[in-house]
């Protein structure tokens, strides 16, 4: 029996839809939302509705009825965090998804549309490594204020799908190896791949190189002058930190491609601040490289922004002393998720139950 498989994958300014037929994709439409036209919605849940009334459409136009689907799987989102692998939405999942301490991000829509398309269909749903699989070792936590406790917060899903094509490559298992993750994309993380486990890595919404949309690590003492300067509200601030951080604050751009333009036509000050951007990515994959005790069988970069071969030099040079680069332009999320729902439909990896325990209280999250 053929598996017809629905995947949602909602991003802040984005709605990816695909139908795969086991483990061929039908098809992939991705739709970039104008800034105007989600201003309307005063919060990321408001815009539910919409959101899934255009996945139907696509259906539609693409000739996709409901009933042949056989589940639906999305990126997952916010929920509290968990060990890596495929989940089938619960209720449980459902709540968290909306009142998380984490935060309020598009791909927590993902979770909660896939969700509601699959019980109406009366058919099975999934996540697939949300940006919350907590993996940590011990070490991790710690910040350095008990207050503050750092958080398992990265691109989980796509930086587990290219460590295993990299383990591919190398003809070794995943769960052997010792690697070093780099996503680069909107946000930037670096994760520390340990034996099947990501022992390591920066929160992409707080920590590590500064990204196109994101502030990073920024020095504690001029952050908190700033935040009490009555210049910023904390919702401003908040915004800036983590949506109008990086990139678009120093050149007023998110797009890596006009950047590269840019430089092509002389302008310096855009060389050095994408420049600066390489140096802390490389400073971060130093970090990482410490935490495997300089046991490191690959640095695998991915995501959007490999595509820059500038960018990609300028990492490489700086940290080819560690270990051999691989590269994997791109994000591989859909097929990620198709396969993980695939899997668990035909019984090859079991679907786990979302069950989170432990106190949640030291999660400070954006609300």
């Amino acid at each position: 029996m053929t598996m017809h498989i629905l995947v949602i994958n909602l991003g802040s300014v984005s709605t990816k839809v695909a139908v795969y037929s086991d483990l061929k994709q039908e098809f992939l439409e991705v739709i970039t939302h104008p800034s105007e036209e989600l201003a309307e919605f005063k919060e990321i849940f408001d815009q539910h509705q919409y959101r899934k009334s255009l996945i139907e459409a696509i259906l539609e136009k693409r000739g996709v009825s409901l009933k042949s689907l056989t589940a639906v799987v999305g990126r997952g989102g916010l929920c509290k965090p968990i060990p890596s692998g495929v989940y089938e939405i619960n209720q449980l999942m459902i709540e968290d998804l909306k009142t998380s301490a984490l935060g309020k991000h598009a791909s927590s829509l993902s979770g909660l549309i896939a969700y509601n398309i699959s019980q109406e269909l009366g058919i099975k749903s999934y996540v697939v490594d949300p940006v919350v699989v907590d993996e940590f070792e011990p070490l991790a936590y710690y910040s350095g204020w008990p207050e503050i406790r750092r958080k398992s917060l990265f691109h989980a899903l796509n930086q587990k799908a290219v460590a295993r094509k990299a383990a591919a490559q190398l003809d070794r298992a995943y769960e052997e190896l010792r690697l070093i993750v780099v996503h680069l994309g909107g946000g930037i993380t670096v994760g520390a791949h340990k034996l099947g486990r990501v022992v390591d890595a920066n929160n992409g919404l707080e920590e590590g190189p500064f990204s196109p949309e994101r502030a990073g690590s920024l020095p504690i003492g001029d952050l908190i002058r700033l935040s009490f300067s009555g210049r910023f509200s904390k919702e401003q601030m908040i915004r800036t930190m983590a949506g109008k951080g990086g990139l678009v604050a120093y050149l007023g751009t998110n797009s890596g491609i006009e950047i590269e333009q840019r430089i092509l036509s002389g302008d310096q000050y855009a060389a050095e601040v994408f420049e600066a951007m390489a140096y802390q990515i490389a400073k971060e994959i130093g970090s990482a490289a410490v935490v495997l005790e300089g046991k490191v069988d690959a640095i695998v970069l991915t995501g959007g922004l490999v595509y820059s071969k500038r960018l990609v030099e300028w990492i490489t040079q700086r940290v080819a002393f560690i270990g051999r680069v691989m590269i994997f332009p791109g994000e591989f999320e859909m097929e990620a998720l198709a396969t993980g729902a695939w899997r668990a439909l035909m019984g090859i990896e079991a679907a786990k139950t979302y069950t989170p325990v432990g106190d949640w209280s030291h999660y400070i999250g954006f609300n």
